[in-house]
């Protein structure tokens, strides 16, 4: 059952306590923040480590130094990969309205990094102080700026092409065919071709190439070398793996990581 939280931003009496609030906190590797949702928006950060935003829409993967954009009462849970530091900005939805009204996983540039490190140190930041004032404005500036990273998988809403679905979630290295998968879940092998292309806007193997990278990416943050992360993923070899990611997000996945590391310790 989904969990309604209060809000940080508006007391219980209706008094504004501030427009953006910041939490930060640790968790260990597994760590799973149970089905919730907030009144405001949410930034999520991922200093270090890999977070998974689960929705009944589909699912988010946020790498090191990325973000994650969530809409005002989106019930969402989440899970860590690797040891994780997160910052956590709360923003009144009427700051944001040219902002997505979906989630987003969000490229994040050393300004805007350092802008939402610097708000997590005031805690709450009011626009009635000068210097608050400043950096929430900068802070909403960049956020409008910023790029998505294609790192989402959806989710189809039809009960055969789900069964397939969390067949495939259940172990994303299943080498059977989509015929074989669809005899075991009781569809024909063209509606659940169909239903997929209709619901998530993706073609079949092209939900199944991105559930892999995803599963890839969460294997690689709880410290699996690149080859073991792949085949345990079902990609054939490490190469198909690495160019993939390549295709994705402009690098290797040990080029990657260090990046996120080097600027994750600064």
């Amino acid at each position: 059952m989904s969990h309604r939280c209060h809000s940080i931003l508006v007391a219980r009496n209706g008094r504004l306590l501030a427009e953006i609030a910041s939490v930060s906190a640790d968790f260990a590797d597994g760590q799973v923040l149970e089905e919730h949702s907030h009144p405001e928006h949410q930034l999520l950060f991922a200093s270090t480590g890999v977070m998974t935003l689960r929705t009944k829409e589909g699912v988010w993967v946020v790498p090191p130094q990325r973000a994650l954009w969530i809409p005002a009462n989106t019930p969402h849970s989440v899970a860590m990969s690797g040891q994780v530091s997160m910052r956590t900005l709360y923003l009144l939805p009427k700051l944001c309205r040219a902002l997505p009204g979906k989630c987003v996983v969000m490229n994040v540039s050393p300004l805007l990094r350092e802008l939402i490190l610097h708000a997590c140190r005031f805690g709450k930041l009011k626009r009635k102080a000068a210097i608050e004032r400043r950096v929430v404005e900068i802070l909403l500036d960049q956020l409008k700026a910023v790029e998505s990273v294609p790192l989402q998988l959806p989710h189809p809403a039809d009960t055969r092409a789900m069964r397939v679905a969390t067949a495939l979630f259940a172990n994303p290295g299943d080498q059977r065919t989509l015929e074989s998968l669809c005899k075991a879940c009781g569809a024909s092998k063209r509606t659940v071709q169909r239903l997929f292309l209709d619901e998530t806007r993706m073609s079949f193997g092209k939900w199944r190439q991105q559930l892999r990278l995803l599963h890839a990416m969460q294997s690689l943050a709880r410290g699996d070398k690149v080859t073991a992360a792949a085949l345990e993923a079902g990609y054939t070899s490490a190469s198909a793996f690495i160019s993939m990611f390549r295709k994705q997000l402009g690098t290797t996945p040990t080029r990657y990581l260090q990046t996120a590391e080097v600027n994750g310790s600064n």
